[in-house]
């Protein structure tokens, strides 16, 4: 107790003779708030020159070979006449897909909101190392610049898909984009990787050390279990890609062949043997696996708090829904083959990769009946948070039932070149963590930035988001059956999809409608920082730790002491008490008995 006396002491001596510049505030913070809010406006930043991509490359698909301002003003000279370029277009196509994924999706769920909610919900002062917290977030800042960096390189950005496949990767002159462009890709992606590692390190730490008095592992929020379980899935697995872009910068650069063999170029033989591409794949799908739920396990964790409480009811089956993430984060490790089922593997080792991806499908249904139940004859607030909560798990759903035609290895080999493919990654990863990023931000704001966002704005940019992700996504299946390939810049070259050219079209009205509508939402993000409506300290009525600090943000969270923990974090709607929430950090009435969860 005198230990936890002296260092409250000292947290308040050092909020008394320590004044922060601007620098030190806003900048080259140590504050996990402030680090959360960082990656998260670099992630909007990302987003925003992610989503610009896609919406140019369906341009294309839908007009190919007609003239574009747009294209003409843009691209300059990637865009002779305002006709794209095959090259770019396959340019545009990687960007996009590695922006999206690596510095949206996983920053700005893992790195904003594992941040912001570690030690608020645990009761911790800040992070286990608010200084390599500090180096975690500049290393990706690093990381984005160097990616954006690539667009502008004379030869043109890395253009061999974001999945980097060799040889188009590993040999430099086998296009423009295999040049400087490929080499700043690898480049942003090792400083990337390790910032990647510096934060999972520092959250798994934090929540082992840090927990306050009385918040057992069976008291933690769930969300805090997804961030935690995330955090131990990418130590494990990040490290691999990273081995992967090491090798592939000795086989461009230093004469090594990891990945190359028997390589011809206008008849001449190169001196690569021994390598194996397929190598490559192993490696990039090791990490590329895990990678979906590096970024959807965080989502699951903030859909789950959100809906408990915006169904004034406690989160149906708590142990249950912690047996899933554990199980998928097991599962999501020995499942990466069916990535390769068109690569000439062995039919049994296909069988084995089919029988386990399967197996992944009955903890994400566990967690999609927990949520319906969640919801089931609840007192349901609709507000944007739950609208956008509700919506992931509908996109999940449908994504997920797809999956399982993908996990098959007889099936998978008809459409796994087809935007079948892009429907299916879309919808369950893209679509439905980007719901959950959304329904955290439209939750947690007021925590971040003491202001609320416009709700009815929020309406709007749910509504039309909704219709537009299921207009874009829900007819690439059918086009994908037909045996329409991904990744083509044209396909008026082909009579047999001439009929499909009119599916493309409404998609990609879809998509620019989609695209246009995030400017409400941008505007609702930016505009109410600093005019939105002050918020009061719980403003959901919430029952978890982070709601009992004050709106003023100050370093250490707490004024005072830390409070303790004395009950579960669900205690919504509990016979005896006179209002619908109960926070942790209230102690039981006598012969109150905790839940069972």
């Amino acid at each position: 107790m005198s230990a936890h006396a002296d260092n409250h002491a000292h947290d308040d001596d050092h909020g008394h003779h320590h004044k922060e510049t601007f620098v030190t505030k806003y900048i080259f913070s140590q504050d996990h708030k402030m680090i959360a809010k960082q990656y998260l406006v670099t992630g909007t930043i990302m987003g925003v020159i992610g989503v610009l991509m896609s919406m140019m490359f369906r341009l294309q698909i839908a007009w190919p070979e007609e003239p574009n301002v747009l294209f003409e003003a843009l691209l300059g000279k990637w865009a002779p006449d305002g006709v794209m370029d095959a090259d770019i277009y396959l340019a545009l196509v990687t960007i996009h897909g590695t922006i999206m994924v690596f510095f949206v999706l996983t920053a700005g769920l893992s790195g904003t909101f594992s941040n912001l909610l570690i030690p608020l919900q645990i009761g911790a002062r800040d992070m286990a190392s608010g200084f390599l917290n500090m180096v975690s977030y500049w290393l990706f800042f690093v990381s984005c610049i160097i990616m954006v960096s690539s667009l502008f390189v004379e030869a043109g950005p890395a253009a061999a898909g974001w999945t980097i496949y060799p040889p188009l990767s590993a040999l430099p002159m086998a296009q423009g984009g295999s040049g400087m462009g490929m080499t700043l890709w690898l480049v942003s992606m090792a400083i990337f990787i390790a910032s990647s590692l510096l934060g999972s390190l520092n959250y798994v730490v934090t929540v082992i050390n840090l927990r306050t008095k009385g918040m057992s592992m069976t008291r933690l929020p769930l969300t805090i279990w997804a961030f935690f379980v995330t955090a131990i899935i990418g130590i494990i697995s990040f490290p691999v890609l990273l081995s992967a872009a090491l090798l592939l910068i000795m086989d461009r650069s230093f004469g090594t062949s990891f990945f190359l063999s028997d390589i011809f170029i206008q008849g001449e033989v190169l001196h690569y043997q021994g390598g194996s591409p397929v190598l490559f794949e192993h490696l990039f799908w090791f990490l590329g696996h895990p990678e979906v739920y590096i970024v959807i396990l965080p989502a699951m964790g903030l859909v789950s708090e959100i809906m408990a409480s915006n169904s004034r009811k406690p989160i149906f089956g708590y142990r249950a829904m912690i047996a899933s993430i554990l199980a998928i984060a097991f599962l999501s490790t020995i499942v990466w083959g069916h990535h390769m089922f068109v690569s000439g593997m062995n039919p049994f080792l296909g069988s084995v990769f089919t029988f386990t991806t399967l197996l992944i499908a009955i903890p994400s249904a566990v967690k999609a009946f927990n949520w319906i139940t969640t919801l089931w004859k609840g007192n349901l607030q609709m507000n944007p948070a739950m609208l956008f909560s509700i919506g992931f798990v509908s996109t999940f759903i449908t994504g997920g039932l797809t999956g399982i035609i993908l996990g098959d290895s007889a099936l998978d080999i008809n459409v796994h070149d087809t935007y079948f493919v892009v429907a299916h990654f879309h919808l369950v990863m893209g679509i439905s963590a980007l719901y959950g990023m959304f329904a955290g931000i439209y939750h947690w704001f007021p925590k971040m930035f003491g202001r609320m966002l416009n709700k009815n704005l929020g309406y709007i940019h749910f509504w039309i988001t909704a219709v537009c992700a299921y207009g874009v996504f829900f007819p690439m299946h059918f086009i994908g059956m037909a045996g329409l390939p991904r990744r083509y810049y044209t396909n008026s070259n082909f009579p047999l999809f001439d009929d499909l050219a009119n599916v493309n079209v409404v998609i990609t009205i879809f998509a620019l409608v989609g695209g246009v509508v995030q400017i409400v939402y941008l505007y609702n993000f930016f505009v109410s920082i600093f005019f939105g409506k002050k918020a009061t300290q719980n403003p959901w009525k919430s029952t978890t730790l982070e709601w009992t600090t004050p709106v003023e943000h100050i370093h250490g969270n707490w004024p005072g002491e830390i409070p303790h923990v004395f009950r579960w974090a669900y205690d919504y709607s509990k016979p005896g008490h006179d209002v619908d929430f109960v926070p942790q950090n209230i102690p039981l009435k006598e012969g109150e008995e905790e839940l069972q969860h």
